[in-house]
């Protein structure tokens, strides 16, 4: 099964090709925040080095957030023409648990932060299954720290980790952190082979973004 994945939620726009869950290229383009601009010539140039067409896809995989809201429209709004038109399933992937999968551990509670912005982070908490323990949120880093206290063992990853080292450091005792904090296609390609197995597969129609708050125009018009 060939697996077309993306992931478009941070600053780096990234793109996979999959063979079931193994990852036969990658490529992943920090280039800020341009992914309007980049993400079809990524998709072009790996499957031409791959000496594919975009008819050999079985199967696409999208991280549908949370993080740039912008990010995520153009990643979802470029994967449901594709399913429509080939008439192929989509995995819908957190960007929080592909994070996540960033570490490799047993007996410790992985927690994703992905910062929001404005002291907010986004938040998943993961068994060393990669389970989710409760719910993704949104909350201010403080709220977030007061939150995490009932953990023990505790191994961060994402970027809010690392804007927030220092008071996650001073808060928490016998705390790890992810030297690799960055989003990746592959991750998401693998995650997406794994749904694919789980019969957990959307169609063009029911793929939405996971944004746990509102975007900043919309506080704005709120306000």
């Amino acid at each position: 099964m060939k697996i077309l994945a993306i992931d478009t939620s941070s600053e780096i726009c990234s793109v996979a090709i999959l063979e079931d869950e193994k990852v036969i290229d990658e490529i992943n383009l920090d280039n800020g925040l341009t992914h309007s601009e980049n993400l079809m010539i990524l998709i072009d140039q790996i499957l031409n080095r791959n000496n594919l067409n975009i008819k050999n896809i079985n199967l696409l995989a999208c991280s549908v957030g949370p993080g740039s809201f912008t990010g995520i429209r153009i990643g979802i709004s470029t994967i449901k023409p594709f399913a429509e038109i080939l008439n192929i399933k989509v995995a819908a992937i957190s960007s929080l648990e592909t994070l996540a999968r960033n570490v490799e551990t047993k007996d410790k509670t992985i927690v994703s932060l992905i910062d929001a912005r404005n002291d907010q982070i986004y938040c998943g908490i993961f068994n060393d299954n990669y389970n989710k323990k409760e719910d993704y949120f949104a909350k201010s880093i403080n709220e977030t720290v007061n939150h995490l206290k009932k953990y023990e063992n505790i191994v961060f990853v994402g970027s809010g980790s690392e804007k927030y080292k220092e008071l996650l450091e001073k808060e928490f005792q016998k705390v790890e952190f992810c030297q690799n904090n960055k989003q990746s296609a592959g991750n998401v390609g693998k995650m997406g082979f794994n749904n694919y197995m789980k019969d957990d597969l959307k169609t063009a129609d029911t793929v939405f973004p996971i944004y746990l708050r509102k975007s900043q125009a919309e506080r704005m018009k709120n306000n």
